[in-house]
């Protein structure tokens, strides 16, 4: 196996590549097309009813002049493209979704959360089965169906449902004392006049209706629709012919689209090996951590630990600190803290018999860093790692400066041998301890995108920690009681200078800086502050 240290660096890529050639390649079908950056990384995912005809609408000259700053920003990140063609438009919309919460691309603003589309679910393990809807499928038991896109069509097919099948939707357990004894909006009949057994039986036939066995009843309805128009009654035609729409697009085929399916770069496995091989690892990080440090101001200094799992995020896992022994903005010490704290919590927490050993009193004679890739570890030292909690690879989110300061903090605490990196973020450079020149791997390494991920997931973790912080403080700011001051005046103050402390030593003229803000109300500020600090019970 060649050394990972002598693999020529992968070339940095100055000029934007020329994608014209690609994009006539596009065809006028539906899909969805993803956008990457100068280090591949996905930075939109979008649907398209005709692809060819979407996409390069992005890169028309006209388009840059007419953009908002936002589609600007994008259309400047864009350095590749690729698409993935599908049967439907709302196959497109399926996907665009699932790929966009996989993702979680910057310039993607909708469907990021983790709320998904409609599906029906009927738990058929119930006397009475009801039909209810869920966004989340979960291990219980219970017949899913969907995901369905467009929810106002399925909300009719629904209501459709229950006068046609007369089955109950929506609440829990059995009937109540009014669903059995009188027809309800629920149910056109009385339920005191059938068997439970009975009743199971118009629920299998509405489940066939999910399972796509519809062409009957549609067909149906399409004869009573003609029919009423052919007597001239429109108004009734007009109703079937939108429950029929209401129908027709509620039972549309979808395909499922699992994580296996889905077009994408990610395959843990084989990038858990890759990272294995280039870091030289004696097994596949299976176990990964990452730190970030967000300091966006010195008001608030925070730290996130994330956690993957065979490749793949352990959210139950992640961690976030506020830091707490540094002044200012000092990413080496912070970085120093929350690694310190993190592991000696580990160490204390771990299994009795190591935990015996534990963490010293005090803090360990350093010694030189053990070089893990010329390491060969025992299967026992891989299970007693494991027993404590301790992972196989360790990233820290920068270069040298970080990457010392937690191995200075490991090495206090006894270990040694514990594989550690720095990524960092420019030109995605990969810092080991005892080594000089960085490794960079090939933008189309999959090693290289495991990390990228993590690293990603550690900074979104820690600037959302670093939001709540500041929401939390302009919430309960001494600035509420300020006169002329508003919610929006109050948030510019505090992000300008951080801290009420600051704003009461800024001058006249900083404060009036602020749009907004003339030099009265900053004067007005000024003395109100002042009258706080010197009577606070003012």
């Amino acid at each position: 196996m060649a050394d990972p240290a002598t693999v020529p660096m992968a070339p940095i890529l100055r000029e934007k590549p020329d994608l014209r050639p690609k994009l006539r390649e596009l065809p006028h079908k539906p899909g969805i097309y993803i956008m990457r950056d100068r280090i591949h990384r996905v930075i939109y995912v979008g649907k398209a009813k005709d692809l060819k005809r979407r996409v390069s609408q992005y890169f028309m000259p006209s388009r840059r002049m007419t953009a908002d700053p936002k589609t600007r920003a994008l259309l400047d990140s864009i350095w590749d493209v690729e698409w993935h063609t599908v049967l439907t438009e709302t196959e497109a919309l399926v996907l665009e979704g699932k790929l966009i919460r996989e993702y979680r691309p910057r310039y993607n603003i909708a469907l990021r959360d983790d709320a998904g589309f409609l599906m029906v679910k009927v738990s058929l393990q119930e006397e009475w089965p009801r039909f209810r809807y869920a966004r989340q499928r979960t291990e219980d038991g219970a017949r899913y169906f969907g995901p369905f896109v467009h929810s106002s069509a399925l909300r009719q097919t629904m209501a459709f449902l229950r006068k046609k099948f007369g089955v109950l939707t929506f609440g829990r357990g059995n009937p109540t004392e009014r669903e059995l004894k009188s027809a309800t909006y629920q149910v056109s009949f009385r339920l005191a006049q059938t068997s439970s057994a009975q009743y199971r039986e118009r629920v299998a036939k509405a489940c066939e209706f999910f399972e796509g066995h519809s062409k009957e009843i549609m067909a149906g309805l399409e004869l009573e629709m003609r029919a009423a128009a052919d007597r001239l009654d429109f108004e009734r035609a007009a109703e079937l012919r939108n429950i029929l729409t209401n129908l027709r697009t509620t039972a549309e085929p979808t395909r499922k689209f699992t994580r296996h399916s889905l077009p994408s770069t990610v395959h843990p496995e084989n990038d858990m090996a890759g990272l294995q091989e280039a870091l030289r690892l004696p097994r596949p990080p299976r176990h990964m951590e990452c730190f970030d440090i967000s300091n966006i101001s010195s008001t608030y200094i925070v730290a996130s630990m994330v956690c993957f799992r065979d490749g793949v995020p352990d959210k139950k896992s992640y961690r976030r600190y506020r830091i707490t022994t540094v002044e200012g903005q000092n990413d080496f010490a912070s970085m120093a803290e929350v690694v310190r704290r993190r592991y000696a919590r580990v160490l204390r927490e771990g299994s009795s018999r190591v935990a015996e050993k534990g963490p010293p009193e005090g803090y360990l004679i350093e010694e030189p860093w053990v070089d893990f890739s010329e390491t060969q570890e025992s299967d026992g030292d891989a299970a007693r790692r494991a027993e404590v909690g301790l992972p196989d690879l360790i990233i820290v989110d920068g270069g040298k400066g970080q990457l010392s300061s937690a191995c200075a903090e490991l090495q206090r605490l006894g270990l040694y041998d514990l594989p550690i990196v720095g990524l960092a973020k420019e030109f995605e450079e990969i810092y080991r301890p005892g080594r000089s020149e960085p490794l960079v791997l090939p933008q189309s390494s999959g090693a290289l995108r495991l990390m990228q991920r993590i690293r990603d997931e550690a900074h979104r973790f820690a600037n959302s920690y670093h939001q709540i912080l500041l929401k939390r403080r302009i919430s309960e700011s001494l600035l509420d009681e300020c006169p002329g001051i508003s919610t929006l005046r109050k948030t510019q103050l505090l992000k300008r200078f951080g801290s009420v402390a600051r704003l009461r030593n800024a001058s006249l003229e900083e404060i009036a800086a602020l749009d907004g803000i003339s030099l009265r109300l900053a004067g007005q500020v000024l003395e109100f502050l002042g009258k706080k600090q010197a009577d606070p019970a003012a």
